[in-house]
């Protein structure tokens, strides 16, 4: 049986419960099966518990002020020179060299050519998580070319990565080098405690390929909706463009009010695995799903006002809700990279210097200081492959209009 969850405060609820289990993503049981996200009790516990090490507040900062910074400046000047930009291509580029660095994955030479080739793979591993929202029927073919992409990646990208960190953790065990010779990534935290863990291979090439889509695939989502709803917010409120240019903390407000109009996912799924009573549903059977429509319960308007269906980034919510709502999850399965992915939501008083504003927001205000701005001359597309609200292309323009 199904049950329908539409509003906040009964999908906060459900989310919240510790004897409900992950089941969202059944179909790609191939590629996450194994994964910290469909884990559930004892085991994601413990690996949630390692993988914590590294998303710090001493991590974040590091990587906002160096790691991206670097990889910003470097990907983002050639589409400026050139004038545009399709949001969606630069949006991978940019989050995949990111991801692929924090998860743990290395590239031969990080050349253009082997970036190319993991971003060609990371679109083939985006079909499993969709495959029960695609809207192409027979899904067969999809599968086979899944299972292709999972064989290619861990035999160029993975088996490769995790050579050269076992050999690293070796030589600091031996006092061959110091401990900082250590990278500082998922993949090399997973390796020093998969004995602990009972990790096998196939559980690593789960983990990092969820980190690869966690990372970049919801980060490029995030990006293009909110310079969507951007673009027209500045239409009608010219005093924020200005505002936007020199305040990082209204692009991080914009950010949040996007991604609570626009989850990564519509939907969150969970199953119990005895009868339950279940509030405020009531009675609920062994393996029936609760499916939990988080794009309605972001648009409550008994929480987030008569307005709750319209973008406002100077929209105000009280007690402990995050203005983003519930699209970064909420329990034993929030997301580990929210602050590295949307930052922190500031307090009163908040210092600009050293608040964690997050990667999305960090590019946002990039690509503003660039001068971002609708391309006139290509309208965005949307994928018609999925049910998701996601964009097969967004034009953009750079530079004065």
């Amino acid at each position: 049986m199904r049950h329908e969850i539409r509003t906040f405060q009964a999908a906060s609820a459900v989310l919240r419960r510790t004897d409900l289990h992950q089941a969202l993503y059944d179909e790609a049981a191939t590629l996450l099966g194994s994964a910290v996200i469909n884990l559930h009790g004892e085991a994601h516990r413990a690996r949630r518990g390692e993988e914590l090490k590294i998303f710090r507040k001493d991590f974040f900062q590091y990587y906002e002020k160096n790691v991206l910074a670097r990889e910003l400046e470097e990907t983002l000047a050639p589409y400026v020179a050139a004038g545009e930009a399709d949001m969606v291509d630069l949006g991978y580029r940019l989050m995949l060299n990111l991801t692929a660095d924090f998860a743990g994955v290395d590239r031969p030479g990080r050349s253009r050519e082997a970036t190319e080739d993991l971003r060609g793979l990371l679109k083939t591993f985006t079909l499993a998580p969709v495959l029960d929202q695609s809207t192409l029927g027979d899904t067969s073919a999809l599968k086979t070319e899944l299972a292709a992409g999972i064989e290619a990646f861990d035999r160029r990208y993975l088996t490769p990565s995790i050579e050269r960190r076992l050999a690293i953790i070796a030589d600091v065990a031996a006092g061959r080098v110091p401990a900082t010779a250590l990278p500082r990534d998922v993949l090399t935290i997973l390796l020093q405690a998969r004995q602990k863990l009972g990790m096998g291979h196939e559980d690593l090439l789960h983990e990092i390929i969820f980190f690869l889509l966690a990372g970049s695939h919801t980060s490029v989502h995030a990006l293009t909706h909110v310079l969507g709803e951007m673009f027209v917010w500045f239409e009608a409120h010219p005093e924020d463009r200005d505002r936007a240019a020199e305040d990082r903390f209204f692009i991080q407000r914009c950010v949040h009010e996007s991604l609570r109009l626009y989850p990564s996912s519509p939907i969150a799924k969970r199953r119990p695995d005895c009868p339950m009573n279940l509030e405020p549903i009531g009675k609920v059977g062994k393996d029936d799903d609760l499916i939990i429509h988080l794009d309605h319960a972001n648009r409550d308007s008994e929480v987030f006002g008569a307005d709750a269906a319209s973008f406002c980034p100077h929209r105000t919510v009280s007690g402990r809700i995050s203005p983003y709502g519930l699209s970064m999850g909420m329990g034993m399965h929030a997301c580990l990279g929210l602050n590295l992915a949307v930052g922190s939501v500031p307090k009163p008083g908040a210092d600009p210097a050293t608040h964690d504003f997050g990667t999305v927001p960090m590019i946002v205000s990039a690509l503003l200081a660039a001068g971002v701005r609708p391309n006139p001359d290509q309208a965005p597309i949307r994928d018609s492959t999925t049910t998701r609200a996601t964009w097969a292309r967004f034009p953009v323009a750079f530079g004065p209009a």
